[in-house]
């Protein structure tokens, strides 16, 4: 379903982190693929929303979706909102020009600036089976071991021992049960801990969508960012296949 008011609906880039049928009980939204280059700037052509959520984005088969077009975005009066996947990098990475970021991945992003942005990625589907997740992300794994540790289920040095094990793999390799297994742990061990995963991401998801209409109201009178289109991003958008020409047409309430 769609809120079609007469301020606009909210767009939701949305991928593996979370079930659309989750997401749509939370939030009654437009929503989308993962974002990548050029589709916030196709999708606000497109629903001409007063705000958009990025959880979820492309950045293998598609070029990223560009800091710039954010930008772009928050210039048109669009309220941004990022949390738990690419959403966290780029509200961790945009907070300081006016993007809105939520959740405790985001946070550490914004805590840890240089920390790895393959700790959020992971393995997914096609579109057709709604991307769903085949790995887990980094960032999940460590609040797994944590919380295992905490509860007195892996020691100290078993944690630590997890923990390298997931990182010196690639994030395409990472799931629970090869880590524990790779880690050296019995049989028995991964029968015990594999149904133990801590979803960080899901949950920042889920948080972002059931305050996303009051952070929208609490930013919507908030002034626009300055913005300036520069010569890469204008041949980033052309070489994608985008009118460049649509960064200048853009009106929200026209």
């Amino acid at each position: 379903m769609t809120d079609m008011s007469i301020e606009g609906p909210i767009v939701v880039f949305l991928g593996p982190t979370l079930r659309l049928s989750e997401a749509a009980r939370v939030l009654d939204a437009v929503y989308m693929q993962p974002a990548a280059q050029g589709d916030v700037l196709l999708a606000a052509h497109a629903y001409r929303p007063r705000a958009m959520v990025i959880i979820d984005g492309q950045f293998e088969d598609r070029p990223a979706v560009r800091h710039k077009e954010i930008l772009w975005a928050m210039a048109q009066g669009i309220v941004v909102i990022g949390a738990a996947s690419m959403g966290a990098l780029r509200a961790a990475e945009l907070s300081q020009f006016g993007m809105i970021g939520v959740g405790l991945i985001y946070r550490w992003y914004r805590r840890w600036p240089f920390a790895p942005d393959d700790a959020v990625a992971v393995l997914s589907g096609p579109p057709e089976l709604d991307f769903l997740p085949l790995t887990q992300a980094m960032v999940d794994l460590q609040r797994t071991f944590a919380n295992l540790a905490r509860r007195k289920l892996v020691t100290t040095a078993e944690r630590e021992l997890l923990t390298t094990t997931a990182r010196n793999m690639n994030f395409r390799e990472r799931r629970l049960e090869a880590i524990i297994r790779a880690a050296g742990c019995p049989e028995e061990r991964v029968k015990d801990l594999r149904h133990e995963l801590v979803g960080q991401k899901k949950l920042d998801a889920l948080l972002a969508l059931r305050n996303a209409r009051s952070l929208v109201q609490a930013n919507a009178s908030r002034g626009s960012v300055a913005w300036v289109a520069t010569n890469t991003f204008v041949r980033d958008l052309e070489a994608g296949g985008i009118d460049s020409r649509l960064v200048n047409t853009y009106r929200l309430n026209s």
